[in-house]
């Protein structure tokens, strides 16, 4: 069976029970695979950049395990930019892609398949300034993927489309701002636009999909037989929907 290893941030990783709603991408992502051919191995853990990962010794794991065939998906970012955090903040031309390459020497060196993918986009619709987005720590990934030669998923620009267009809804529909006497973990409710809902995770985690169809070969062959029914579906949903906002105006 090929395993996907997933190495990331709080907005990838596997969620219990007992802090629902939150949900991770690669938690979500389960729901697009081949589960008879694919599995996915999530290490993604809250709080980590490239370099607490790497210091933490969690790729020891992963390179203990990973295979030859097995995928190993890299999503960092949203710690990396912690300048004022020395623990975690990494410069995204230097220490950010040097990380990265370790983690591309780790697939490789056990014969599988290294894929980056760039931060997920926190809700800042109607805010200023790149303080709400990821685009130094994006392009970064986007240079080492090319300079690697490893396929790169810009998940960045795909999240920011898919928020512009969800607008305000998206505030509550995908992240983590919950009302509150909803949720037991959260008692008081929640304001977070980091973090992601069962909703958001989903729609993140099909943009990446979506990707994996469109680049073909190995990366397609991960996706359930039942996606190419679902993107119909989705896009003529989004065609009728379009079509009444539309009439409408």
């Amino acid at each position: 069976m090929i395993t996907i290893f997933w190495a990331g941030d709080s907005t990838v990783k596997q969620n219990s029970i007992v802090n629902f709603p939150q949900t991770g991408i690669g938690q979500a992502f389960t729901r697009y695979i081949d589960r008879e051919r694919v599995r996915v191995e999530n290490h993604a853990e809250n709080g980590r950049s490239t370099k607490s990962f790497i210091d933490e010794g969690r790729m020891a794991p992963i390179y203990d395990r990973i295979t030859r065939g097995d995928f190993l998906f890299v999503q960092f970012g949203h710690n990396d930019e912690k300048v004022n955090d020395p623990r975690r903040y990494t410069d995204p031309d230097t220490a950010f892609q040097e990380n990265l390459e370790k983690f591309v020497n780790v697939a490789r060196n056990k014969g599988a398949t290294p894929v980056f993918i760039t931060p997920v986009t926190r809700f800042h619709l109607g805010e200023a300034g790149e303080d709400y987005r990821h685009l130094r720590w994006a392009a970064a990934v986007k240079a080492a993927g090319a300079r690697l030669g490893v396929a790169v998923i810009d998940l960045t620009s795909l999240s920011e489309r898919l928020v512009q267009a969800t607008g305000e809804a998206a505030r509550t529909t995908f992240y983590m701002n919950l009302p509150a006497r909803t949720y037991p973990h959260f008692p008081c409710g929640q304001r977070d636009n980091t973090h992601l809902q069962p909703a958001g995770a989903l729609a993140f985690a099909g943009l990446i999909a979506r990707e994996l169809r469109s680049m073909g070969g190995e990366y397609a062959a991960l996706l359930c037989q039942d996606f190419d029914k679902y993107v119909a579906e989705a896009d003529g949903a989004s065609r009728v929907d379009n079509a009444a906002q539309e009439v409408e105006l």
